[in-house]
C-alpha cells in the first residue's frame, strides 16, 4: 500500500476552561508527529498491513525526527527533503468540555511543494492500493502530483482512495474543483461535513450516497455516529462507533481509514472493514495525538 501525503508536526494543546483572550489560559501541550497522510500509514500498519510506504515532502531540518517516527510505527518512510520551507505544522486546539473536539491552525509548509519531480510510477511497484491525502490537491504543484499519481496507479489497475481531509479547505477550493480533481478515485472518505459539503445536501447519510454515484464507494465518517458505507447512490451498510471516552479526536478519521484499508486489502467486505475503521477510530480517540500508541507507551485509560 502505498499513501501520497502530509506529515505533519502536530503542536496539541488540550485545554479544559474556556480561552482567556489577552491573557493565559492554562493548557496541556505536547509536540507529536502527525498529518493526515502519514497518520493514515501509521493505522494501516498497526492494523495488519505490512508494507505500507509513504511519499511525503518534509522540512529537512525536521526530516530525520519524522522518518523515525515513521519507522517505529512499521511505515517504509519516502520522505523528500526540502530546504526552501520548513515541515508543515498543525496547532491542534482540543477543547475538554466539547467532546474533545479540535480546531486546527495550519501551515501547510512543505507538503504543498510536493511535486511532479518527486513522483515515479516505480513507487507503485508492488503496492496493491494508493491512498492520496486531500491536502495535496489544496495548491497547484502538489494538485498535479496527486492526479499524476493517480493516473499512473489507474494504469496499472491499482485501486485509488481519497480524503478530502478538511472542509475549510474544500471550501476555499470550491466544491466542484474538488470532485473535478478527485474525479477517478474508486474510493472517497469524507467526514460527515465534507460530505454534506461536497454534495450539496444536508444529511450525510444522503450526501455519502449522491457521492456514491461518482465513486464506486464512499465511506462517511460521522464522529461518535460511526460510520455509513454507500455504494451506487445508496446507502449499504451503518456502523456505530465503540462507546469510549475521548480525549483527543485530532486523527480519528485517519485512524478509520488505515484501519478500513487494511482491512479492506485483507479481504473484508465493505461492511466490516468500516467496522475495523470504527475501531481504530475508537482508539484514536482515547489518545494525545493523530498516530497509534507507540510501542511501550501506556495508552490513556477509557473510561
Amino acid at each position: 500500500m502505498l499513501v501520497v501525503g502530509d506529515v505533519v508536526t502536530d503542536v496539541v494543546a488540550r485545554y479544559d476552561e474556556p480561552l482567556a483572550p489577552g491573557t493565559d489560559t492554562a493548557a496541556r501541550i505536547r509536540i507529536l508527529p502527525g498529518g493526515a497522510g502519514a497518520n493514515v500509514a501509521c493505522w494501516a500498519a498497526r492494523t495488519g498491513r505490512d508494507d505500507v510506504r509513504l511519499l511525503a515532502r518534509v522540512g529537512a531540518g525536521e526530516a530525520s525526527w519524522h522518518e523515525a517516527a515513521l519507522r517505529r510505527a512499521g511505515v517504509r518512510p519516502l520522505l523528500v527533503r526540502d530546504d526552501g520551507a520548513p515541515t508543515a505544522t498543525v496547532v491542534a486546539l482540543v477543547d475538554g468540555r466539547a467532546g474533545a473536539e479540535r480546531t486546527f491552525l495550519t501551515d501547510s509548509g512543505a507538503v504543498v511543494r510536493l511535486s511532479p519531480a518527486d513522483w515515479s510510477p516505480r513507487l507503485l511497484d508492488g503496492a496493491a492500493h494508493l491512498h492520496l491525502s486531500g491536502y495535496l490537491f489544496f495548491a497547484p504543484t502538489s494538485r498535479r502530483t496527486a492526479r499524476l499519481a493517480m493516473a499512473a496507479a489507474r494504469e496499472r489497475g491499482v485501486p485509488v482512495s481519497v480524503d478530502p481531509a478538511s472542509a475549510g479547505f474544500v471550501s476555499g477550493l470550491g466544491a466542484d474543483r474538488f470532485l473535478t480533481a478527485v474525479a477517478g478515485a474508486d474510493v472517497l472518505f469524507p467526514n460527515a461535513d465534507e460530505a454534506v459539503l461536497l454534495a450539496g445536501l444536508a444529511g450525510p447519510e444522503e450526501a455519502a450516497a449522491a457521492l456514491s454515484r461518482r465513486h464506486g464507494l464512499v465511506v462517511a465518517t460521522l464522529g461518535a455516529a460511526g460510520a455509513v458505507v454507500a455504494r451506487a447512490g445508496g446507502v449499504v451498510a451503518r456502523v456505530p462507533a465503540p462507546g469510549v471516552r475521548p480525549v483527543d479526536t485530532t486523527g480519528a478519521g485517519d485512524a478509520f481509514t488505515g484501519g478500513f484499508l487494511a482491512a479492506r486489502l485483507a479481504g473484508a467486505s465493505a461492511a466490516e472493514a468500516a467496522e475495523a475503521g470504527c475501531r481504530a477510530g475508537g482508539e484514536a480517540v482515547t489518545t494525545v495525538g493523530g498516530r497509534p500508541v507507540p510501542p511501550g507507551a501506556v495508552p490513556v485509560p477509557r473510561s
